[in-house]
């Protein structure tokens, strides 16, 4: 290094020179520096990112696999929970049944086991209170019914209906102390026959006959107007004259209960179920069900479809779609919602009147099997293939 470079480099205090660097005359001034900036698209370079903000990251799509907004979660059972049902006295207790082979009461306010209900060969399937609460019946799939004591935990009385499936459990308080009905079929034969054991509690023991509901069968096995495959579901309104039965057919049937005559079919074009292996499989009919404060009913289909009818004009209303075939569908007691749970493991609450998705509700990891709601409709237990039973507080911005 000259004394001239030296002389122009002016030092401060204890500094000293460690390097000089020679700038090439090649390098971009400032003057290139801007002319390059010019050619830049802020705007492109501003609207790159838009592309990406349909999707969700990594943090996001965990969170919402997380998403829980049940209130409780009851995880005794270990296997696949098929039914859940709460005592009609005061909706503080449930009952769940399943895959491994017991039913459990419990509270529903903090999860306390009362009673685990054993004995049974097969899947509980079913399993209900009776009208005072006093007592809880269950049901498998070997066709093997017991009914206990909720207070005394103690068995009271068994029955076995033979090689058939305990399918539905219906609660009847308005007969002359019937307690339950259980209706029963054999989905390996495909029957389209409706059989029932009643069951009537006496002061000393239980009275028990099986007995086939002859009206019912007539129109459903026989004639043009009758179900061509087996049945998946029934319903009955609120004064008793008339049922809806659904079929792996894709049609509804509305029957006049005292006559035994079809007064209506019901069945949307849908093609195949999602998720169907068979591409010949029809769009099943999974729940059906009549609202009780309108002339509406409601039809659920392996499609994922929920249908609402007008009883009158036996017009369809409605299409409410779900992106997962619905296994369940249940009408609140005194308003013109309905709620549906499926395969996808959401509860949904749907306004017949409108169509309209009012709340849905997730927590599961799995199908939702089953689910019921107290009588406010302010509190829903859902069933999963989860192994879980949840509790979920329901708001709704019209409460």
């Amino acid at each position: 290094m000259d004394n001239s470079e030296e002389s122009a480099i002016e030092l401060h205090g204890d500094e000293e020179i460690i390097e000089v660097i020679d700038l090439n005359d090649t390098e971009p001034g400032p003057d290139d520096l801007a002319d390059d900036l010019e050619d830049v698209d802020f705007d492109d370079a501003g609207n790159a990112g838009d592309d990406n903000d349909g999707w969700e990251t990594e943090d996001e799509m965990e969170a919402e696999a997380e998403q829980d907004d049940s209130d409780l979660t009851f995880n005794k059972h270990t296997g696949s929970v098929f039914c859940v049902r709460l005592d009609p006295a005061t909706n503080s207790l449930a009952v769940s049944g399943g895959e491994d082979d017991k039913a459990y009461v419990w509270r529903v306010s903090d999860g306390e086991v009362l009673l685990e209900c054993t004995g049974h060969k097969d899947s509980v399937t079913c399993a209900m209170f009776s009208h005072d609460s006093s007592l809880v019946a269950s049901g498998d799939m070997s066709g093997l019914i017991k009914v206990w004591k909720v207070e005394t935990k103690e068995e009271i009385w068994s029955f076995e209906v033979g090689d058939l499936e305990v399918r539905v459990c219906v609660l009847q308080p308005d007969f002359d102390r019937l307690l339950w009905a259980f209706f029963i079929c054999s989905s390996a034969l495909k029957e389209r026959t409706i059989q029932s054991v009643t069951i009537y509690r006496s002061e000393r023991c239980f009275k028990t006959f099986t007995e086939m509901h002859v009206v019912y069968a007539v129109c459903l096995l026989t004639g043009q107007d009758g179900h061509q495959g087996a049945l998946t579901c029934l319903a009955c309104n609120k004064d008793g004259s008339l049922m809806l039965t659904g079929s792996v057919d894709g049609c509804a049937k509305l029957i006049n209960i005292t006559t035994g005559k079809v007064v209506g079919a019901f069945s949307v074009e849908g093609g195949k179920g999602k998720g169907s292996k068979d591409e010949e499989e029809s769009n099943s009919v999974e729940s059906v069900g009549f609202c009780n404060i309108l002339p509406l009913i409601a039809v659920a289909y392996l499609d994922g479809t929920l249908a609402i009818y007008d009883l009158s004009t036996q017009a369809l209303r409605h299409r409410c779609r779900h992106e997962a075939g619905i296994v369940h569908l249940r009408w609140e007691q005194s308003s013109s919602v309905v709620s549906t749970c499926s395969l996808d493991g959401a509860l949904r609450l749907w306004d017949a009147r409108s169509g309209n998705l009012v709340a849905e509700y997730k927590g599961h990891t799995a199908e939702i099997l089953d689910f019921t709601m107290n009588r406010e409709a302010t509190l829903a237990v859902t069933a999963s293939g989860d192994n879980q039973v949840k509790v979920f507080c329901l708001q709704r911005p019209d409460r």
